[in-house]
């Protein structure tokens, strides 16, 4: 199963029980230079605070799988227990990648060796000056750095293609148990601590006609960049799981056929900022 990373890097908002379905983010612009010196004596006009706000509803989302009752008697297997396990496999992907399509949804982009959507070639892969373009766009739009480090969501491919820069360092490298690691983390450069998934967005036949590519988009951003919501009870880190076993349906399984098992879970996800996140599209090495 892939690895799940994207619900650990939001910013996390509950909502409560019967407090409705939407929830709303909100933030605080900086305020200009205060360059006019003050005049002796004489109280200044003063400045007022600038609220922006972003707005998410909750979605609701779940599966169920069906038994008979013939299953329940003859069955080899531990079914209801190996059928949790496949619904909680299927809930956390599920969840990962409503998170990863939300958070992908950004428009400050940045393509593989300065190249557009429409001219990337499969040579386009990432290397460590185009990792320092990232961190140069979100150092000029003065987005803060999460626990000192920028973070960047890649995939296996990626990961490859950016461990042939000389100045990459794995985790056991830098860390010797001093500071928490992130689920998924697999080395820093130039700032920024990677997280590896296999749940990344691959856009399918890119670039140029002739050639056409698949992109992988990572993700690379800092404080501030995402915000997560769920409702009380309905969180999307633990989906409920709702067992209806054969008898429970009344007339509408009358001679008590079928037993159902499945999970929902209700949440929000949207990027909060735009400018603190930048989606790298690039291929990858063969």
């Amino acid at each position: 199963e892939p690895n799940l990373v994207h619900d650990q890097l939001g910013q996390k908002r509950p909502i409560p029980k019967n407090g409705g379905k939407k929830i709303e983010f909100r933030r605080y612009k900086a305020l200009a230079k205060a360059m006019t010196a003050i005049t002796e004596g004489v109280t200044p006009a003063g400045n007022s605070l600038t609220v922006t706000t972003k707005e998410a509803t909750v979605k609701q989302y779940g599966d169920f799988i069906e038994f008979s009752d013939v299953i329940d008697v003859v069955g080899i297997d531990p079914v209801l227990t190996e059928g949790a396990e496949v619904l909680g496999e299927q809930a956390g992907l599920t969840i990962d990648t409503v998170m990863r399509d939300a958070f992908c949804k950004g428009t400050n982009v940045q393509y593989a060796n300065g190249k557009t959507a429409q001219t990337i070639a499969a040579a386009d892969v990432i290397n460590g000056t185009d990792v320092r373009k990232m961190v140069r766009t979100l150092r000029k739009n003065n987005v803060k750095p999460i626990n000192g480090y920028y973070i960047c969501i890649i995939d296996p491919e990626i990961a490859f293609d950016l461990q042939n820069d000389a100045d990459w360092k794995t985790v056991n490298q830098y860390n010797r148990g001093g500071e928490a690691i992130y689920e998924g983390e697999i080395g820093k450069l130039f700032g920024v601590k990677f997280i590896e998934t296999t749940n990344l967005l691959i856009k399918e036949d890119q670039g140029a006609s002739s050639a056409y590519v698949d992109t992988h988009c990572a993700l690379c951003f800092g404080q501030g960049a995402f915000g997560m919501a769920d409702v009380e009870g309905q969180g999307a880190t633990k989906p409920r799981i709702i067992v209806k076993p054969t008898g429970s349906a009344g007339t509408a399984d009358p001679l008590n056929q079928r037993s159902t098992e499945g999970w929902k879970t209700m949440f929000a996800c949207t990027i909060l900022d735009n400018l603190a996140v930048v989606r790298y599209e690039c291929a990858v090495s063969a």
